[in-house]
């Protein structure tokens, strides 16, 4: 077995050939897409997108967490107005119906991928489901940040990248943040969106699952 038929296939940065094509098949999907070079880029990209005052989500993600965007839309003193901290105030046991509502009324929904295909789908995989209704329907506008070591030569691979690599590195955050294990519970394909809708940043570095 070849280093790139191992672990590095879902790892290796792309060729510029490769993320060229990939990103003209996003557009001709509907995706606006931009490529950065690295966290910093990636995270002015974001926030000058999003109008102070505005409601965002941010769903659980690696890249959100290494590249600071999450960070700078949850600082209780910034400009945006955190629908994951006002979800925190509540008892999961006893009031996950208003948290459901709090962040599916978001303006912007913010997460990331797990696979991106050569013919411009994206693929996201979910344990519960709790962000892929934002990402399908409620929320009006929606910001994906991936590293494009996610990017695959079709859907067969995004799966193989999912239950290969993802779901192993998930598991282990998912034990060492909640104590239990990480599972596939739901995974949604987006072939196609209304232009102007969906964003993607990608950035050219190996970050997130």
């Amino acid at each position: 077995m070849t280093a790139i038929d191992g672990e590095a296939r879902f790892t290796a940065l792309p060729d510029e050939q490769t993320l060229t094509a990939t990103v003209a098949a996003l557009e001709g999907h509907g995706f606006g897409v931009e490529v950065v070079d690295d966290f910093e880029s990636a995270r002015q990209s974001v926030l000058k997108r999003i109008p102070h005052g505005s409601p965002v989500m941010t769903n659980t993600s690696a890249t959100l967490q290494e590249s600071g965007i999450e960070a700078a839309i949850n600082d209780p003193d910034g400009p945006y107005v955190s629908a994951r901290n006002k979800m925190m105030t509540l008892d999961f046991r006893t009031q996950q119906q208003e948290m459901k509502a709090i962040a599916g009324q978001a303006e912007y929904a913010l997460g990331s991928v797990h696979a991106i295909t050569a013919d411009g789908s994206v693929v996201i995989a979910s344990a519960t489901g709790s962000q892929l209704a934002a990402y399908v329907w409620d929320a009006p506008n929606v910001i994906l940040v991936a590293g494009t070591q996610k990017l695959v030569p079709s859907l067969e691979a995004a799966r193989e990248r999912i239950v290969e690599h993802s779901l192993k590195l998930e598991d282990v955050r998912a034990q060492a943040a909640y104590g239990q294990h990480s599972y596939i519970g739901k995974l949604l394909e987006i072939r196609q969106e209304q232009p102007g809708r969906i964003r993607l940043v990608l950035i050219r570095r190996n970050v997130g699952f």
